[in-house]
């Protein structure tokens, strides 16, 4: 293998690895089962919730029943606590995760519910008294042709312990019964007698948040396919159009910031949290925290704070997009007669992970989906994808291969020279350049097809990487059920450092692939050439990358698999066809300067 071919493949290590993010491992912990109410009610179990809070407000009445109860509506199955008049579960009915409705809500047993309340600004006093509640289908039809939501109402009435004073929280829930990802949720703050409400600490009156993280679960983030964030849409800050976080930390946004939204995702899933724009916003803010004793992993948090206000009823909606990131479920809501909500221009598809190949990214899953068109296997797909690819490209990679052959053909000219010049390396240089131009060869050959070819293979991580389509799907029964995740023939009952239990049997495919390939384009060349930087490209980087691409999703390293046994089979030809006619045409070569010179030698003799 010639030295610009070992800086192709470099160049494409160096890519592959900084274009990796964080990976993840599908392996959903144990979780407390949600209680419905009729269980409930059965069993005669029910927890106390004080009805005094810490913040000096006392909860009015008698105590409602705090048995979490499921909803079911459109897309979710949610199970909603009266306790807080939070949600402590999030499924998605019509994605699966190990054949279960996806939980979209990870959290542990004790952690907070989703749209907890907490008086004034920060989470030290959380509002969690239980609340009384009622469901009802709403009709919608005046507004959206067929459509129906399902509301979950909360209500419950406090008194300041300071001033006496008496007001009603509501929380509502408007859930569609369409195909839709979006929840609504009002928050009502009221007095029964129109004056001021009473709940204003400092500049604030309450914060709601969501957390701690957005599902599926996961034991670690360490690895780089998979990963958790939080970003917030500015809409008058160009130079702060989105912020991200990547270690432990606390964002509070700037008081004459506006933030549209703020997204709590994952590499398939989001949580988008937006308010409405009248409602009158101190601040957004999001968490980020990582520890070994946490129930979760990682948490990730995101919220808003509300400003305090006077008026004697206060109405703040948000809206609450909770399901997976796709162009074609975000996208309704640019258009208000596309949603149930009406709900127009919110750019939530800032939220899908672009890059400057995304246009690149788009043709190919075009491609991709055609075929499964024809045959509904993504696995089958993935490779008839990649086989067209190689296709198109051939013409680069056979004039990259017959490249490689001839520097292979001229192995013994260059030792000749190295034996010739040997210590003298600026002599070395001027004889292969000479030798390279009297052969009429470009020692960039190799390297440069390589190089106009890494747009369409770095698009294709990126599109087998994060298909959300590939998500679930099989490939082969009992050995690749979801080309989404790394396939897994065999847990062990121990760890492996660096490589868990799991026992992958892909990426043990893949290397082995990928050293064959090398090895293939360098079998023209002398045993001398075989030097230890060779010996490394040849057995070290297909080990390197065995550690990189171990846990990879399994359509992503079905396409490189697929890749290297098509390129064997080109260079295998190449070197058949070519490396022996280039041989023969070098010696002919030879042989007629060797004539000349004896012709020239006789002729001076006369």
């Amino acid at each position: 293998m010639d030295r610009n071919t070992i800086i192709a493949i470099v160049l494409s290590v160096i890519v592959i690895t900084v274009g990796m993010t964080v990976q993840s491992v599908f392996f959903t912990p144990e979780m407390a089962e949600p209680v419905s109410v009729e269980a409930s009610e059965a069993s005669g179990e029910t927890s106390y919730v004080p009805a005094e809070t810490s913040s000096g407000i006392t909860a009015l009445g008698a105590e409602p029943d705090t048995s979490p109860f499921e909803v079911r509506s459109g897309e979710y199955i949610i199970t909603f606590n009266p306790a807080g008049a939070g949600i402590s579960s999030i499924k998605l009915a019509n994605h699966l995760d190990k054949g279960e409705p996806v939980e979209l809500l990870f959290r542990g047993e004790d952690d907070p519910d989703a749209f907890t309340m907490y008086a004034g600004n920060g989470t030290s006093i959380p509002v969690d008294v239980s609340f009384e509640h009622k469901t009802e289908q709403i009709d919608t039809s005046s507004l959206h042709e067929g459509a129906d939501i399902t509301r979950v109402t909360f209500t419950r009435s406090f008194r300041m312990d300071d001033t006496g004073k008496v007001f009603t929280l509501e929380k509502s829930y408007a859930i569609p019964l369409g195909e839709e990802y979006l929840i609504q949720v009002a928050v009502r703050v009221f007095t029964a007698d129109g004056s001021p409400v009473p709940v204003n600490y400092g500049d604030a009156m309450y914060t709601i948040e969501v957390g701690p993280q957005v599902g599926p679960a996961f034991e670690s983030l360490s690895s780089n396919y998979d990963w958790r964030r939080v970003e917030a849409k500015y809409s008058d800050k160009k130079d702060k159009s989105s912020i991200r976080f990547s270690s432990n930390g606390t964002f509070v946004s700037d008081a004459e910031d506006h933030v549209d939204w703020i997204s709590l995702s994952g590499k398939y899933f989001a949580f988008i949290l937006m308010p409405d724009s009248d409602v009158p916003m101190a601040s957004a803010i999001a968490t980020n925290h990582a520890d070994d004793e946490m129930a979760v992993p990682q948490e990730n948090t995101i919220g808003f704070v509300r400003s305090a206000g006077g008026e004697g009823d206060v109405m703040d909606i948000y809206s609450f997009y909770a399901g997976p990131k796709v162009t074609r479920y975000l996208d309704i809501y640019e258009r208000s007669n596309e949603n149930i909500f009406g709900i127009s221009n919110a750019s939530l598809d800032k939220v899908l992970d672009g890059n400057w190949l995304s246009w690149l990214e788009s043709i190919l899953n075009w491609i991709l989906q055609f075929f499964h068109r024809f045959i509904p296997n993504y696995g089958i797909a993935i490779i008839l994808l990649t086989i067209l690819i190689k296709l198109i490209l051939h013409p680069l990679s056979k004039k990259g291969m017959e490249s490689t052959a001839k520097m292979s053909a001229l192995t013994p000219k260059i030792e000749e020279i190295k034996r010739k010049f040997p210590d003298d390396p600026e002599a070395q240089n001027a004889a292969m350049a000479k030798l390279y131009k009297d052969e009429k060869i470009n020692p960039m050959g190799s390297c440069l097809p390589m190089l106009i070819q890494f747009p369409i293979f770095i698009a294709l991580y990126g599109l087998l990487n994060t298909n959300f389509d590939l998500r679930g799907s099989m490939f082969i029964p009992g050995w690749i059920p979801d080309l989404s995740i790394p396939d897994t023939i065999y847990s062990l009952p121990f760890v492996i450092p660096l490589l868990g239990r799991d026992i992958h049997l892909l990426p043990i495919l893949y290397v082995i692939s990928m050293i064959l390939s090398m090895k293939i384009t360098q079998s023209g060349s002398t045993a001398s050439a075989q030097n230890s930087m060779m010996k490394f490209m040849t057995y070290g980087m297909p080990i390197m990358f065995f550690f990189i691409m171990y846990n990879a999703p399994s359509g992503l390293l079905l396409y490189w698999s697929t890749v290297n046994v098509i390129s064997i089979g080109q260079q295998l030809i190449v070197n058949k066809k070519k490396m022996g006619a280039y041989a023969e045409e070098i010696a002919e070569k030879d042989a007629v300067e060797k004539a000349k010179k004896e012709a020239k030698k006789r002729s001076r003799r006369k």
